[in-house]
């Protein structure tokens, strides 16, 4: 377990290495100039000179990354362009909000997907079956500011039962989390229909039930505990996808959370802010599948780690 973990690690700080820099040589070849957007339209050549130089934009690339890495490693996630702000307290400040959202959203996803695709399961072949699994196919398909659009217009706009937006209380919560997971359910449900009818098809299901076991201790008690196992691989990487839906899902809300910070920064070009964000969802995702890939074996003694 240990050399496991240690070999993890290390794969980790490549992989964080590796988004760090791709992400640096993408927003150096953007055509967009922050400096621009900090000088304004009317800014003479000699003011923007004067702010690409105090930034530090006028040196080379290699000296730009170098420099930056060299304060990745102090802990320093640089100083925002525009808000004059460190990175790392902006990025603090909103994280409890995304973790708030993301946990209730998973909640939200995998008590809509794992209902549906063990219902499917039992009725497989059935019409309630292709009901549920043409709906799993809309879900993962549908635009994720159509769906948090829709949710508004109904339940906020049209019911009036919600808040339109904002961050605070429990009702504001409802439609932001709801709306990531209905979008991410249909995975879950494709996946655990698949799981839940391989394990009934299993030799010990078919020993619980010849020694009389009643159908719903069967499928709650032998089937499910098995069926689940592939799910926690999938939440760990799920949190990629929720960290690429909150930009959009917070935006459309007015989510305070890191996403509706990312989004700010991609249209002010605030790339110390965009670096961060990247960094920290870079951190969620490798945290979530090392956590995932940790909990199996506690759950199934039959997985080993290697």
């Amino acid at each position: 377990m240990p050399a496991y973990i240690l070999r993890r690690l290390i794969q980790s700080a490549l992989i964080l290495l590796g988004v760090s820099f791709i992400t640096f040589v993408l927003l150096y070849i953007l055509p967009a100039d922050p400096v621009r957007q900090i000088a304004g339209r009317s800014a003479t050549a000699e003011t923007v000179a004067s702010i690409r130089s105090q930034l530090g934009l006028d040196k080379p690339f290699i000296v730009q990354y170098g420099t930056y890495l060299w304060n990745l490693l102090g802990g320093d996630l640089g100083r925002s362009y525009l808000q004059k702000t460190e990175v790392g307290a902006l990025l603090v400040s909103r994280l409890p909000a995304t973790l708030l959202l993301m946990v209730a959203a998973i909640f939200c996803e995998l008590a809509i997907g794992l209902t549906l695709g063990m219902i499917a399961a039992l009725y497989r072949g059935r019409p309630l079956d292709n009901v549920l699994m043409l709906g799993s196919f809309v879900s993962v398909s549908a635009p994720q500011f159509v769906v948090a659009l829709l949710l508004l217009y109904v339940f906020a706009v049209k019911l009036g039962w919600f808040p339109i937006g904002g961050y605070g209380t429990f009702a504001h919560l409802v439609l932001p989390a709801l709306t990531l997971g209905i979008l991410g359910s249909g995975w879950y449900s494709r996946i655990m229909r698949s799981s839940m009818l391989d394990v009934l098809r299993a030799d010990f299901i078919r020993t619980a039930r010849a020694k009389g076991l009643n159908r719903t201790r069967v499928i709650l008690a032998h089937a499910l505990p098995n069926a689940i196992l592939p799910i926690i691989a999938m939440v760990g990487i799920d949190i990629g996808m929720f960290m690429s839906g909150i930009v959009v899902v917070e935006s459309v809300f007015g989510w305070p959370g890191i996403g509706q910070l990312a989004w700010q920064a991609i249209q002010r070009v605030d790339i110390p802010i965009i670096m961060g964000v990247t960094l920290v969802s870079a951190f969620a995702i490798v945290l979530g599948n090392l956590l995932a890939d940790l909990i199996a074996p506690l759950i199934d003694p039959r997985i080993r780690l290697r």
